[in-house]
């Protein structure tokens, strides 16, 4: 306790060189934990936007391959066929099969004529893919349902009339669908969903634009795809079957890594601190060689003028880190809030824990920068230091 108390004095008495090593610990702490922050707050919600669909499996013709592949207003030939549909069903057993019709077309809004994505699906079908918001789902082969953020756009609401295509065919809203996100499968917040049999009448389309597969247990999904790509890709391939578990685990690991790369910038910083308390650390032990001399004259081991040091460190570290843990908060809200206009994932315990792994850090490399200088102190030669001037 004498030991740490005598180095609580040695701070103090040289306060404004550690009050500028604290101040770098102070900026290398909120650096590190903001970023970490930030970063997992990112895939969280990124992570969130995603997993609707991580159980789901999405087949498309081959040479369309892809969200863009065609439909509608801009078809293609290369569709997936009833008798595929039928294969895919006899493949994936119980699981949900929804085949769909995708396009684009000129659609007249109140006053404004815009190209807007389509899908055709059947009816029963819309409900176990997509959610209601508003009046109802679609019950016969007139009617469509807005997308939210196209309704919120247009000012479309339950018992608007749209114009669809060159034709003018008038359309009723029956209902506004929920916001979905990103999807791999479809993408529905900015487009109109109508029934298949008026999607083929209307286009001529006998063929699909995709087949969505929603797989009851996540731990089939492998099998199910495997079931499919052997049905239909025995002799050619003749679809593409892409499994959304797969693409979403790669894009998380995509900003895992950003996240892990931002907060290696933080820690940048305090590496910069680290060398800013060695430079401190070893100033003292240049300017205190008469006092460590003394200090070892009268009786003190080596392995305690040693610990007056590091006490000095972690004293340094503790400060820093506490002063910077409390700032780490505001300036991860901060953060947060202008890249994400939301402090939902700011709060969750896998976030916070980056204020304390900076906190941590903060310490350990107040320690570690003190380590040597304190080595030196302890191993000065105590009639050399006595002589020093």
């Amino acid at each position: 306790m004498i030991l740490f108390d005598y180095a609580r004095r040695n701070i103090r008495l040289h306060w404004f060189r550690s009050f500028l090593a604290v101040i770098g610990i102070v900026i290398g702490v909120v650096a590190i934990s903001s970023m970490g922050v930030l970063g997992n707050s990112l895939v969280l919600s990124i992570s969130d936007s995603l997993t609707t669909v991580g159980d789901t499996i999405v087949v498309y013709p081959q040479s369309g391959a892809g969200p863009m592949g065609g439909g509608g207003g801009g078809t293609t030939s290369f569709q997936i066929t009833q008798r595929q549909v039928d294969q895919i069903t006899r493949a994936v057993g119980t699981n949900l099969v929804i085949p769909v019709h995708t396009g684009a077309d000129r659609v007249i809004m109140g006053k404004e004529n815009q190209a807007v994505s389509l899908y055709g699906m059947d009816p029963a079908d819309i409900p176990e893919i997509l959610e209601l918001e508003d009046g109802i789902f679609l019950r016969s082969t007139t009617g469509a349902m807005a997308g939210k953020r196209l309704a919120e756009e247009f000012d479309l609401n339950v018992g608007s009339t749209v114009v669809i295509g060159e034709d003018g065919e008038r359309v009723r809203i029956v209902g506004i669908l929920k916001e979905r996100g990103i999807g791999f499968d479809i993408n529905p917040d900015y487009a109109l969903v109508v029934s298949d049999r008026w999607f083929e009448s209307t286009y001529g389309e006998e063929g699909y634009n995709m087949v969505v597969v929603k797989v009851e247990d996540l731990e089939e999904i492998d099998a199910v795809k495997t079931a499919i790509e052997d049905a239909l890709n025995r002799r050619t391939d003749v679809v593409t079957v892409l499994d959304t578990r797969a693409i979403l685990q790669t894009i998380l690991d995509a900003f895992n890594n950003i996240s892990t790369f931002t907060t290696a910038i933080g820690g940048i910083s305090l590496i910069v601190a680290g060398v800013s308390i060695l430079n401190v650390m070893m100033m003292s032990v240049t300017e205190r060689t008469r006092e460590i001399g003394i200090i070892r004259s009268i009786g003190a081991k080596r392995r305690e003028v040693m610990r007056i040091f590091l006490y000095e460190a972690l004293v340094l570290g503790l400060i820093g880190a506490g002063i910077g843990g409390v700032l780490s908060f505001g300036g991860a809200f901060l953060a947060v809030s202008v890249m994400l206009q939301s402090t939902t994932y700011l709060f969750v315990p896998s976030s916070l824990v980056y204020i304390l792994y900076g906190m941590l850090f903060g310490i350990g490399t107040s320690l570690l920068s003190g380590l040597y200088p304190a080595w030196r102190a302890a191993n000065l030669n105590p009639i050399e230091a006595l002589r020093h001037d």
